[in-house]
C-alpha cells in the first residue's frame, strides 16, 4: 500500500510540476538575494523616502540586478518597482498592453532593518489587467513561494494547498496589519476578535505566503499597494485561499491594477472568509479605512 501511495504522489508532482520559466525566475531571486540582501542583513544603512517608509542599499541593490536580468531575458517588457517615483509607475501601467513586470525587491524593509528575519522580494508578470505568474522569495528560510494562474502554487517547486482549515472562527490563527485600521475597528478587535490568535508580521507578500501554506487562516491588511500583493495574492489564490480586494470606502475592487492602496480581507475558504467578512462588517458596508498612519 506504501508503494501505491508513494507512486501516485510521485504522479500527482509530475503533473503539477513547476515551469522552466518558474524555475529560472526563482533562481534570478535567490542569486539577487544572495548578493544584495543576506550580506546586508543585521548590517543595514537607511534611509527615509518622502513617504516616510524606509529604503536600504539592499533594495536598491536588488531593484537593478532584477531589472537587468529582466532586459536581457525579456526585452520590450518594462518593470514597475516600487522605488521608482509615482509619476514613473503610472506611466508604465497606461502603457503597458503586451505586459509589465511588477517588483518589490525588499518587501518588510522595516523588518530587515530592525534585524526582524521576516522579509522578502515579490515579483510578478501583470497582463490583460491581472497577475499572471508570481513568485515570492523569503531568503532567510530559502522558501520560494510560485504560482501561475490556473496552473496552480508551488513552494520550493512542490504543489502548494493548504490543508482543511475547518469552519469555526475561534480554531483561527488570523495576520492582521493593526497599523492601517481605523479606530473603530480596532477598538472591536481589541474588544472581542472571533480569532483564537493574532499575529503583525509586516510583510504582505509574504503573509499572503504564509496563507496559501496554512500557516494562519485569516487575514487583513487596511492599505496594501499594488507592488506588495500582485504576487502574492496569485500565489494565495492558486492554493485555494478565498479574497477580497476593497477600496479604502469597502467597495470592490474593479481595477486589481491600480496603485492606490487597498483593503485585503482573506481566509482559508469560503465559509470561513463569509463569516469573517460579516463579522468585520463587511456585508452591511462598513468602512474600514485605512489609518493616516
Amino acid at each position: 500500500m506504501m508503494l501505491v501511495l508513494v507512486s501516485r504522489a510521485r504522479v500527482l508532482n509530475a503533473m503539477n510540476a513547476m515551469s522552466p520559466l518558474l524555475t529560472d525566475l526563482s533562481g534570478m531571486l535567490r542569486a539577487a538575494a544572495a548578493r544584495e540582501i543576506l550580506p546586508r542583513f543585521q548590517r543595514v544603512a537607511v534611509q527615509a523616502k518622502a513617504d516616510g517608509s524606509l529604503v536600504t542599499q539592499a533594495d536598491l541593490g536588488v531593484q537593478a540586478i532584477i531589472r537587468a536580468e529582466l532586459e536581457q531575458a525579456f526585452p520590450g517588457i518594462p518593470l514597475l518597482g516600487e522605488e521608482m517615483s509615482g509619476e514613473e509607475q503610472r506611466a508604465l501601467l497606461a502603457g503597458a498592453e503586451g505586459g509589465i513586470w511588477c517588483l518589490d525587491p525588499l518587501d518588510g524593509t522595516s523588518n530587515y532593518a530592525g534585524g526582524f528575519p521576516y522579509f522578502c522580494i515579490s515579483l510578478a508578470l501583470l497582463r490583460g489587467g491581472r497577475a499572471r505568474l508570481g513568485l515570492v522569495l523569503d531568503p532567510v528560510r530559502d522558501e520560494c513561494f510560485a504560482a501561475e494562474r490556473g496552473s496552480g502554487a508551488w513552494l520550493n517547486g512542490m504543489p502548494l494547498a493548504p490543508p482543511f482549515a475547518g469552519t469555526d472562527l475561534g480554531d483561527c490563527l488570523a495576520i492582521v496589519d493593526l497599523k492601517r485600521l481605523s479606530p473603530l475597528l480596532l477598538a472591536r478587535l481589541g474588544g472581542g476578535a472571533p480569532y483564537r490568535s493574532l499575529r503583525s508580521l509586516g510583510s504582505v507578500a509574504l503573509e499572503w505566503c504564509w496563507l496559501a501554506a496554512g500557516r494562519a487562516r485569516l487575514y487583513l491588511h487596511g492599505g496594501q499597494r499594488l507592488w506588495d500583493y500582485a504576487a502574492g495574492r496569485l500565489i494565495a489564490r492558486e492554493a485555494g485561499i478565498r479574497s477580497q480586494l476593497l477600496e479604502p470606502g469597502g467597495q470592490p475592487v474593479t481595477d486589481e491594477l491600480a496603485l492606490t492602496p487597498r483593503l485585503a480581507v482573506a481566509a482559508a475558504n469560503q465559509d470561513l472568509l463569509a463569516q469573517w467578512s460579516t463579522w468585520l462588517g463587511l456585508d452591511a458596508g462598513l468602512r474600514l479605512k485605512p489609518s493616516d498612519g
